[in-house]
């Protein structure tokens, strides 16, 4: 995941206009062709507090979707967007009738857990804002994918024992659930391998011929629903996914269109062109027809102009249907002919129909970790194979609209007897403090329905507080990418120091108003299936080759099922024991039981890596949960712009010095207020423990809690030059599992910059495949901030990255900008220079690479600022 920019979609209809302009909306497809233009993300987003409910992110969208600098005249261009709205609970279809009455064009209300999807006017934002139950307002956009492919390679590295194939056990470093032990779990539970669960997966779509992905480990169909869930009345959908089929009327036997007669049964259809070209050639459009009277749809397979000698296909989720586009040639390995199902919009501009397949991979590489099944028909598996699939498509080759990723979300919690749900995809406002709307309804959601989510952390560390929305809300389990030695030689033909690790590029914590996050970790990179039509994709410098349908990615895009799977293993012995397991009951299980490691810090790992048969010791007996909300001081570049100012949900100091921040080496004492929300009245005596600590944090070891009372709890820290955090539990040891976790975080910076000292010099190493910061103060006013990288040894591929006290500069350098490297991406990677930088403590996050020659990289690293005058 990364920091996203506003992109500008031009729309076919105003607000509460007829669904129903066709040939409007191929005008614009037509326009959006040509070229939609990439607008620099805004440097921040605001509070999203009561007073400023959609924030400057928010804004700045609205802003550049209303200039829309197209060539049209100004009457053809939108005059809408589209918003997410989370209301008071319960109060949805009160604010619906509000929204209404000023013309506002309501699509989509979820009574239960205050969710409203609204096409607004520019001119009326300011009205839903003032509506006094509405809390919180994301304005709709398109979020980048998250690209899993590897880090540049350069020429190959060593060798390895060969790739997986049907020979390869299951226990295996080329896709290790072995690591979290799911495989010793479901030998010693071998009922539970996940059947009698049901795996969520939003995202791309799933490949619904895939081998791994038939059936169950008892011989039961895996997919068991495939479900759209992108929308064209949001208008980031209506442009950017080229699945939808626009119609017009037309009538049978013949009808005249796009320059050629047609066939089709007699009575009155709909009708439309689909462009998709089958297994990288060019095919040309597909006819499709449509009757909205019944839900018949026609597809021209063998593209003769002829729907007569086609059968209906009917949806996927209640007959099976299915059909492939092409003919497949049976002498070669790959598939020809790509399945698809299609989902029906009768009220949609008279009616849409979409096609639905997986045209990128990420969804079935994600279903494949979560459950796969007798990968390369052998004895790999994945994390649950056990267990059945709903594929809900949010996504596609161009992004995610966030107002899918909501709908889809909603739909498979409450629609689609699903008890998991796995998403790998979200973004990176500045202001990622768990508020914003599609947080604050992911979290209503889990409460409502009970069905847990897990949410990759994303790809845009190693700098710190850089984990995503809405990986950031609160009750979802927010998952970063660990890696372990094996796996590095496995896929990747490179050898590390360490048998267990982090991804560099996986995210770090703390949330902006210092939350918990990442919650877990979990390996992070794997040979998976992808779609049957895309040829095999390793690590080059593995060494070998992979057949068609398999791929290795990484990313916590793929973390995320791992953790997802191993979720569905415990359900599946709860529901072996008749067992009901709550969603906080599954996250304190896995967040107790995770394996913290000394070498890695919190803000890396969280928790920990997770561990299934840890995890099912505590719930077999029994987790009771209690409740606990904690008030810490926040000091940071926007804690002005919390919820509640200064204050958040962790212990977390980046300030400067002169505003509140610490210097290393000086202490200082930090109040947090503690309250415990559930629970007997008697007063409960809690154990006060400091995890992962080098002698920078300390607290009282216990701490007494009334019920509802709020108790003060001081935590003093006296810091080292860097960053310095830990994990405090409180834990009352009268129940199983750790009932509530505090992060603390101070940020000292490693030099301040300013008055006569405008230069500064470091030296350091890091070794292959691993990361680590240098932290600089930059004074207010300063008009320029100069990084340069040098003293780097021959071959030696080192990076950095910076981070600003907003969060990431700008810069995207995921997968590139390595030293002794073709230079990618227009990025330099010895010098750059950051205008106007924020003042505060900038983070330059230096990384190398796995395929780097040099075990440890030496470098020099020179800041530079130009003061004010």
């Amino acid at each position: 995941m990364q920091q996203n920019s506003p992109t500008i979609p031009p729309a076919p209809r105003k607000p509460g206009s007829p669904r129903s302009a066709p040939f409007a909306l191929l005008a614009v497809g037509a326009l959006v062709a040509g070229g939609l233009t990439a607008l620099s993300a805004p440097a921040a987003a605001s509070a999203e507090t009561r007073s400023d409910k959609i924030g400057d992110h928010g804004r700045a969208l609205l802003e550049e979707y209303e200039k829309q600098p197209w060539i049209l005249p100004r009457s053809t261009r939108s005059d809408f967007a589209t918003l997410i709205v989370a209301t008071t609970e319960g109060r949805a279809d009160a604010v619906r009738g509000e929204l209404e009455s000023f013309g506002a064009d309501v699509t989509g209300v979820e009574e239960e857990i205050g969710y409203l999807k609204v096409n607004v006017g520019f001119d009326d934002v300011a009205k839903v804002e003032a509506i006094d139950d509405v809390v919180a307002i994301d304005v709709d956009e398109l979020l980048p994918l998250p690209d899993p492919t590897p880090e540049e390679q350069g020429a190959p590295a060593a060798g390895t024992d060969g790739g997986p194939s049907a020979e390869t056990p299951d226990d295996n470093p080329y896709m290790p659930t072995n690591e979290t032990g799911a495989i010793d779990f479901r030998k010693d539970n071998p009922k539970a391998d996940g059947r009698g669960v049901t795996i969520g997966v939003l995202d791309t779509g799933v490949d619904l011929e895939h081998p791994a992905l038939q059936t169950t480990t008892t011989g039961e169909d895996k997919i068991v629903d495939w479900v759209n869930a992108t929308d064209p009345t949001n208008l980031i959908d209506l442009i950017y996914d080229p699945m939808f089929v626009l119609t017009t009327s037309v009538t049978g036997p013949t009808f005249d269109s796009r320059g050629r007669t047609w066939t089709a049964p007699e009575g009155e259809w709909r009708f439309g062109q689909l462009d998709f070209d089958v297994a990288g050639a060019d095919s040309g459009a597909w006819g499709v027809l449509y009757r909205p009277d019944d839900g018949t749809v026609l597809v021209d397979l063998d593209q003769n102009g002829d729907f007569t000698d086609e059968k209906p296909i009917g949806d996927f989720g209640k007959t099976g249907d299915f059909r492939k586009f092409g003919t497949d040639d049976p002498d070669t390995p790959i598939n020809e002919a790509p399945a698809f199902v299609v989902s029906t919009l009768p009220d949609v501009y008279g009616g849409t129909v979409h096609i639905g397949l997986d045209t990128n991979g990420h969804g079935t590489h994600v279903a494949g970790i979560a459950a796969g099944h007798r990968l390369f028909d052998g004895k790999m598996n994945g994390a649950a194979p056990g267990a059945k699939v709903v594929s809900m498509r949010a996504c596609h080759d161009r992004g995610c609209s966030s107002a899918a990723l909501t709908d889809g979300m909603v739909a498979l919690a409450t629609d689609h007897g699903v008890d998991v749900i796995n998403m790998s995809i979200g973004g990176l406002p500045a202001l990622n403090d768990g508020q914003n709307a599609r947080a604050l309804l992911y979290d209503r959601l889990i409460a409502e329905t009970g069905v847990q989510m897990f949410i990759s952390a994303g790809n845009s560390g190693a700098g710190i507080n850089t984990v995503g929305d809405p990986s950031v809300a609160g009750d979802v389990m927010s998952v970063g990418a660990a890696v372990s030695g094996a796996t590095w030689r496995a896929n990747y033909g490179r050898a590390v120091d360490y048998d267990h690790g982090i991804f560099a590029f996986s995210s770090r914590g703390p949330r902006e108003d210092g939350g918990f996050k990442p919650d877990i970790t979990a390996p992070g990179a794997a040979i998976a299936p992808i779609p049957t039509f895309k040829k095999g994709d390793p690590v080059a410098d593995a060494g070998y080759e992979l057949p068609p349908g398999y791929g290795m990615k990484n990313g916590t895009s793929m973390s995320s099922p791992q953790a997802a799977g191993g979720a569905a293993l415990l359900l599946s012995a709860a529901k072996n024991s008749r067992q009901e397991v709550a969603p906080e009951q599954l996250r304190t299980a896995l967040r107790s039981s995770a394996r913290f490691s000394a070498d890695l810090t919190a803000i890396e790992q969280g928790h920990g890596q997770i561990d299934i048969p840890a995890a099912w010791k505590l719930l077999r007996r029994g987790l009771a949960t209690e409740s606990l909300t904690v008030t810490a001081p926040v000091c940071t570049a926007q804690s002005d712009r919390l919820v509640k100012p200064g204050h958040g949900h962790g212990l977390y100091n980046r300030c400067l010095p002169a505003d509140g921040g610490q210097k290393a080496g000086e202490s200082a004492d930090y109040e947090l207020n503690i309250t415990r929300d559930t629970g007997g009245d008697a007063v409960q005596q809690y154990r006060v423990r400091v995890i992962g600590d080098d002698g920078v944090f300390s607290a009282p070891r216990h701490i007494k809690l009334g019920k509802g009372e709020e108790t003060a709890l001081k935590v003093t820290a006296t810091p080292q030059a860097g960053a310095n955090s830990a994990i405090l539990q409180l834990d009352n040891p009268r129940t199983r599992g750790v009932e509530h976790t505090v992060m603390l975080t101070v940020i000292t910076p490693d030099v301040e910059l300013g008055g006569g000292d405008t230069s500064w010099t470091a030296q350091g190493e890091v070794a292959r495949a691993e990361a680590g910061s240098r932290f600089v103060a930059v004074p207010p006013g300063t008009r320029a901030l100069t990084v340069e990288l040098s003293g780097v040894a021959d071959r030696s591929r080192i990076r950095w990255t910076a981070f600003s006290p907003l969060g990431p500069s700008g810069e995207n350098v995921t997968g590139h900008c390595y030293t002794n490297l073709p230079e990618t991406g227009n990025c330099n990677a010895l010098t750059r220079t950051y205008n106007n930088p924020t003042p505060g403590i900038w983070d330059l996050a230096l990384d190398a690479a796995s395929s780097s020659p040099v075990a440890d990289n030496p470098y020099e690293l020179g800041v530079s600022i130009t003061p004010a005058g």
